[in-house]
């Protein structure tokens, strides 16, 4: 698949009630790389096998939650071709001007319908994930906490399921992998879409308020990474939502859990590919708890009605 349009998750701002607390937590637990902080204070952090300077970015406030989902595109042109889009379609954007975030190019800034602000950028300081562009060793499983591989994607929770989904499949370009139908047969309760080869880069549910977050995902290399991370989280007594267990939509293996601040995280693995040309999965209301939670075949209170 010839990528050349919206590359990839970039990244994620979250809002936390504690900086430095969360500052150690994401170090020592997450085993993020620590990349700086700003003029507003803002800590910046990437995983270890991600080049581009951070993946998350985040800010002190009275509430949690995310003030913004980024995603990278190919180069400048393909960044003025989707602002030009965008603005065509009837969306309003916002030109952020290079250097607002550490290391990043300028980035186009819009509101989707279900509430959430979403970004594009072309650019971003390429750091290196440490092996070297020549003759590099390879990655080795080393450091404090989980370690993962890259910020993988994120569960937005809003309203206006069909206009959010319509405006990234229609204007951006992502394909729509799986969704996930209400009682009556006919409308949408989730879709997950990938915009590269994965299984999903973003999936969304509708729900009675909009802009809430679900959760921002980690990349694992594998079930016994995931297993791992789930033996880091008990030692260091962190809050599980849900699993280790696996999903029957995109049959990744996973674990949710709370960050300090009581935003959702997951650790993933897994999940198949796809492309382009594949029919979108549809899953069944009957069939809801097995498609999330693929052993336990039912959801929990928790993890429908809590959001950031």
């Amino acid at each position: 698949m010839a990528m050349t349009g919206v590359l990839r998750p970039g990244h994620a701002q979250l809002r936390v009630l504690d900086l430095e607390e969360s500052v150690k937590w994401y170090t020592d637990v997450m085993g993020l790389v620590p990349m700086g902080r700003d003029k507003q204070g803002r800590a910046y952090f990437k995983t270890r096998a991600e080049r581009d300077h951070n993946s998350i970015i985040l800010r002190q406030a009275d509430q949690a939650g995310i003030d913004f989902f980024a995603f990278k595109v190919l180069d400048k042109t393909t960044l003025e071709d989707f602002d030009r889009k965008l603005n065509a379609y009837g969306v309003k954007t916002e030109r952020i001007p290079a250097g607002e975030l550490l290391g990043t190019g300028e980035r186009v800034r819009f509101k989707i319908p279900t509430g959430h602000t979403i970004e594009l950028y072309a650019e971003k300081k390429d750091v290196g994930n440490g092996m070297g562009y020549n003759d590099p060793e390879v990655d080795v499983l080393s450091g404090p906490g989980i370690r993962p591989i890259r910020m993988d994607h994120a569960l937005l929770y809003g309203a206006d399921l069909d206009g959010s989904t319509k405006l990234f499949t229609e204007v951006l370009g992502f394909t729509l992998v799986e969704r996930v139908k209400m009682e009556d047969g006919k409308t949408d309760l989730a879709v997950w879409l990938t915009c590269s080869a994965k299984a999903h880069d973003l999936a969304m549910v509708r729900h009675a308020e909009d802009d809430k977050l679900h959760h921002v995902s980690f990349q694992l290399q594998s079930w016994e990474g995931v297993l791992r991370a789930a033996d880091i989280m008990s030692i260091n007594r962190v809050s599980i939502d849900m699993g280790p267990t696996r999903h029957g939509i995109t049959q990744g293996t996973t674990i949710y859990f709370f960050e300090p601040s009581g935003n959702r995280l997951e650790t993933f693995s897994g999940g198949y590919d796809h492309y382009p040309d594949m029919h979108p999965i549809t899953w069944s209301w009957e069939e809801v708890g097995r498609s999330i939670f693929y052993h336990d075949r039912k959801l929990n209170d928790a993890f429908l009605g809590v959001v950031t």
